[in-house]
């Protein structure tokens, strides 16, 4: 709550014009400075700037609300509490679908369609509340270039023709997604703090920010001394106002993660960085003497973030056409899984897969492995690279 701007903490805009001269724009900005500083910039006297703290104190304490009084408010506008996926076995669980008022993790291997999941979800924030949609524009903050206008009409042509049956309907509703290209941690930081009044003057309703894991494992090398605090101040201080802002304005915020291997060996690897065979052979390793060894896939950025988020969905390989969605932390739903495959209209459940080969290990949502290929691939390729018993050199070695 302290991130939130003097100009919506009752301050007149005269005063605001004059404290943002001296680079003092937030609440916490104002509360930080002593007595003497604040009567220096607002030239005002001892007793006004006792009263203007206690203005700006009450406008940034957070509000105490009841149970009941929050039941009420969902009960009253059940549209406004989640953002539908139209992934109906998934919006059950979920209790409506993606939650507003906090923070949403996509995690999982490369080309497992987080991107799409999220450039899917950013057509449904544009569309009327009567169809399940927040009736809002989106912020999308791109830190690996990879999304796609093209792809964005796409999606919105095929999910729903009836009504983008126009291609002006179809032009519309891009003019209603915002895009940034932040490439640096210091940029995203920047356009996070600055997402207030935009959010209020484009009347948004969807923040996405695809991905938080991409800027931050390129700027920070953890085996440097301090790199891992600032690493870790860096992502608190960027959730602390995410959350703020998915709270104030009601609206789900949609971060997207990697992937990161520890082996046995105590080895830790950046699984969306290795090459495309040792990719296949992250959750049974081989080493150097042809032995394989124990790992674990799990999601990047550590066990502290992991409690950052407030629902953890995430997304793993299970065979060439199929994929396998997760829902591995929610303060709502139960630990499920679906069978989805990637579709011109986007993300498509395979409600009538079975599952019976599902797996839960442990009670720690930052633990769960991860499936970074589908088994019978992954062993081909391990058994094809492993030297035979008889010295012979396999005849036929597919590659990648």
């Amino acid at each position: 709550m302290a991130a939130k701007k003097l100009r919506r903490a009752g301050l007149s805009q005269e005063l605001c014009e004059r404290l943002s001269r001296h680079q003092i724009t937030t609440c916490q900005d104002f509360l930080c400075l002593s007595f003497l500083e604040l009567m220096k910039v607002t030239g005002q006297s001892y007793y006004d700037v006792q009263k203007l703290l206690c203005k700006v104190s009450r406008a940034c304490a957070p509000k105490m609300q009841t149970a009941y009084e929050m039941k009420l408010r969902k009960s009253v506008s059940p549209s406004s509490a989640f953002l539908s996926t139209t992934l109906h076995s998934l919006d059950k669980v979920l209790h409506g679908g993606v939650p507003c008022g906090s923070l949403t993790e996509i995690t999982g291997p490369p080309g497992c369609g987080k991107t799409q999941f999220c450039i899917m979800t950013s057509v449904l924030a544009t569309l009327p509340v009567s169809m399940g949609g927040l009736d809002g524009a989106v912020i999308y903050i791109d830190t690996e270039s990879a999304f796609s206008a093209e792809r964005l009409i796409e999606i919105a042509g095929n999910r729903f023709p009836t009504y983008f049956d126009s291609e002006e309907k179809l032009l519309c509703m891009t003019r209603s997604i915002h895009l940034y290209q932040e490439l640096t941690c210091g940029s995203v930081l920047k356009r996070i703090m600055s997402l207030e009044e935009e959010i209020i003057s484009k009347k948004v309703k969807l923040v996405i920010i695809d991905s938080i894991a991409s800027v931050v494992r390129k700027e920070f090398d953890t085996k440097l001394q301090g790199n891992l605090i600032e690493r870790s101040n860096f992502l608190a201080r960027g959730a602390s106002v995410l959350k703020y802002l998915a709270e104030e304005f009601s609206m789900p915020v949609i971060l997207t993660n990697q992937i990161t291997t520890s082996l046995s060996n105590g080895l830790a690897i950046q699984a969306d960085r290795v090459s495309p065979a040792d990719d296949l052979s992250l959750s049974e390793g081989a080493s150097g003497s042809g032995k394989r060894e124990s790992g674990c896939v799990t999601a990047a950025l550590g066990n502290t973030w992991s409690h950052s988020v407030n629902t953890r969905l995430i997304l793993q390989y299970h065979d060439l056409p199929t994929r396998q969605l997760l829902v591995a932390k929610s303060p709502v739903a139960p630990f499920s899984a679906f069978f989805y495959t990637i579709e011109k209209s986007g993300l498509v459940l395979q409600d009538g897969k079975d599952q019976t080969n599902l797996t839960w290990e442990g009670t720690n949502p930052a633990l769960q492995t991860i499936r970074v290929r589908n088994t019978t691939l992954k062993d081909t390729l391990l058994d094809a690279a492993l030297p035979s018993t008889a010295g012979e050199t396999p005849s036929n070695t597919s590659y990648l």
